[in-house]
């Protein structure tokens, strides 16, 4: 599927929608956050890649937390209560879905781990991290969705 469909193709459609509750019960749905830059994440705490970027999303969350910068993290390829310890050790404030039926995967057309998603205010994908995020990577592909 990954070859016949890329993730790239994505890159100037609308973003899928994602409406799941997060791992602590919280109701997440991506088109609530119009109007705002998003970042959607697959992930997992089993991927040494994911678990290297992940305090660098903390930090830019605070940092563009004027932007109303906001993520959201995919579980993929993990059980929920690793997950669940990892993100509390970390103190991630942004929320996970868990995706055991891979829906949300396959909608993104997500071919690794980690995969991250641009989204602009307007709901459309701008662009596509492949493999860990640096924080160059993320400047850069940032000031494509930045308000």
């Amino acid at each position: 599927m990954a070859e016949n469909n890329p993730p790239e193709g994505l890159v100037g459609s609308p973003a899928p929608e994602i409406a799941a509750v997060s791992l602590d019960g919280r109701p997440v749905k991506l088109s609530d956050l119009r109007g705002r830059p998003v970042i959607v994440n697959f992930w997992g705490p089993s991927c040494p890649p994911c678990r290297d970027e992940f305090p660098l999303f903390g930090e830019k969350l605070a940092e563009h937390a004027a932007d109303g910068l906001a993520i959201i993290g995919v579980l993929m390829f993990d059980p929920p209560e690793p997950a669940l310890d990892f993100i509390a050790d970390f103190g991630a404030t942004w929320p996970t879905v868990d995706d055991p039926e891979g829906a949300i995967r396959a909608a993104y057309r997500t071919v690794l781990r980690p995969q991250t998603y641009f989204i602009d205010g307007a709901g459309i994908v701008r662009a596509i991290q492949l493999g860990q995020t640096t924080a160059a990577d993320f400047e850069r592909l940032y000031a494509r969705i930045a308000p």
